[in-house]
């Protein structure tokens, strides 16, 4: 990917820290590795790209607070009906689309309509299925229909995280034509920023929305926000330390560098976002499960944590962290090369296949796991990709991969793990305890480690807070010390 013009120059003056950031004033620079996928919230699963969505450009019903408990947001209350099945939820009525058309219950139908169309491709579109109908009785009112009151008894995950999008941009369009859709290289929002421009694969502008409601916060405290794509580590860290970015996720590693510079801090923070080895079940070697255990006992997973991410992650049995609503204790799959080389054996010609990863570097996780594969008497070669490419191999229709190393965007609600199953090919309930139970005993995926966020940000930005729920949830209220 090409690099902006501004972090070439910050390669050239890797001693000037912080002469950049002053001139940006009140302007944000935050580095993401690769482009932001879609900017439509029905066709993307790019975390960051959610972030944005839900945060920086539009709304969603409802926002989870720092404590993980939904709270009132597009929506301004809600109610469940007697019998659990419907969700009625009363909508703000001071909110407007940034060309100024107001936002509406018909824009809420609209965009859950769509994502529970199979044409649109939504990725979260299986959580849906128990909702069976979804209407508007006037302009500031919805009602919710589910299917199972039992499975609606909480508050859906997935309605903290769908940003509502404008009707009447996107109506006309048929939800299967929606990829090809104008809005999304020229969005129209709702939310506290406003769309700018994008350079494709080089950087999307946001400007502050001055009119965004007080009791939501109130317009951002910068004037811009601008994601940078910055696909090389070492530039991106160089730019960091240069001033030319105030924000950059960094290897485990560049940790204790960074903390030398008195202009820069650390951001550490948990995270519902599991690493692991996935398997396509419906394709050899793997869909025989002799070979999923034996890769499983081939994996050196503590040396992963310690040597690859310097104790900057957790060892993970499961999908599932410690301490999140409805884990289950999984257990413990020790390494057991010998045992893994007897199973490899068992399968007759050493199994072949590519090991599909996102990157243009040297790949150290991925050559770690091929070490330890070949040496059980697995054939791994890896092929790194673009992200595009890499989540159209994975998500598209085909599914057009053996394996791949990913990380997976969870949630509070642990919905992505039924996801997890149109993945990989294995049939996942809905209830989570039960998801947890058939995946560790299916084995589509061997769960390398429980990712913590580690970002780097120049130290004139305050006000920043980042949490299990992200990176941006505090975004409107940084501020840039004079």
């Amino acid at each position: 990917m090409p690099v902006p013009i501004l972090l070439t120059v910050a390669l050239l003056s890797w001693g000037a820290c912080g002469d950049e950031a002053p001139r940006r004033g009140a302007t944000i620079l935050f580095a993401s590795g690769a482009d932001l996928q879609s900017i439509n919230p029905l066709l993307t699963n790019h975390p960051l790209a959610r972030q944005v969505q839900r945060y920086v450009l539009l709304t969603t019903l409802a926002r989870y607070d720092s404590l993980l408990v939904p709270q009132p947001y597009l929506a301004r209350s809600w109610r469940r009906s007697p019998d659990g099945r419907t969700l009625t939820f009363r909508l703000r009525t001071d909110l407007h689309w940034h060309d100024g058309a107001p936002t509406t219950a018909r824009d809420v139908v609209w965009t859950l309509q769509a994502a529970r169309d199979p044409a649109t491709g939504y990725p979260r579109f299986s959580e849906l299925s128990n909702l069976t109908s979804v209407s508007a009785p006037d302009d500031s009112t919805v009602a919710l229909r589910f299917g199972d009151a039992a499975v609606s008894t909480s508050f859906p995950d997935v309605l903290t995280d769908l940003a509502i999008l404008p009707a009447h941009l996107l109506d006309s369009i048929p939800h299967a034509a929606l990829r090809n859709a104008s809005w999304n290289s020229q969005p129209v929002g709702n939310g506290p920023f406003r769309f700018v421009t994008h350079e494709p694969n080089r950087r999307w502008v946001f400007a502050k929305n001055a009119d965004f409601p007080a009791d939501l916060g109130g317009p951002p405290q910068v004037e811009r926000f601008i994601v940078v794509v910055v696909d090389e580590p070492m530039v991106k860290l160089s730019a960091l330390v240069a001033g030319e970015l105030d924000f950059a996720g960094i290897s485990p590693q560049h940790v204790a560098f960074v903390r030398r510079h008195s202009t820069l801090a650390i951001r550490e923070y948990p995270l519902i976002f599991p690493y692991g080895l996935v398997f396509n079940t419906r394709r050899p070697p793997f869909n025989d499960p002799r070979a999923r255990l034996a890769a499983a006992l081939a994996i050196d997973r503590q040396e992963i944590v310690d040597g690859y991410l310097f104790g900057f992650a957790e060892v993970a049995d499961g999908p599932v962290p410690p301490g999140v609503p409805h884990y289950v204790a999984p257990p413990h799959l020790p390494l057991a090369p010998d045992s893994a080389r007897r199973l490899v054996a068992a399968l007759g010609a050493a199994p072949r296949f590519e090991l599909l990863t996102v990157g243009s570097g040297e790949g150290a996780l991925e050559q770690m796991l091929q070490a330890r594969l070949n040496a059980v008497g697995f054939d791994v070669t890896i092929r790194q990709l673009e992200n595009a490419t890499f989540q159209d191999r994975l998500n598209g229709e085909r599914h057009d991969f053996a394996a791949a190393v990913t990380g997976i965007a969870g949630d509070p609600e642990l919905g992505f793990l039924q996801a997890l199953g149109t993945l990989t090919g294995i049939a996942v309930p809905a209830d989570p305890v039960a998801a947890q139970r058939v995946l560790v005993e299916q084995l589509p995926v061997v769960w390398l480690y429980h990712a913590r966020g580690v970002q780097a940000m120049n130290s004139r930005v305050r006000g920043v807070r980042m949490d299990m729920r992200g990176e941006l949830p505090t975004v409107t209220a940084w501020h840039v010390q004079p």
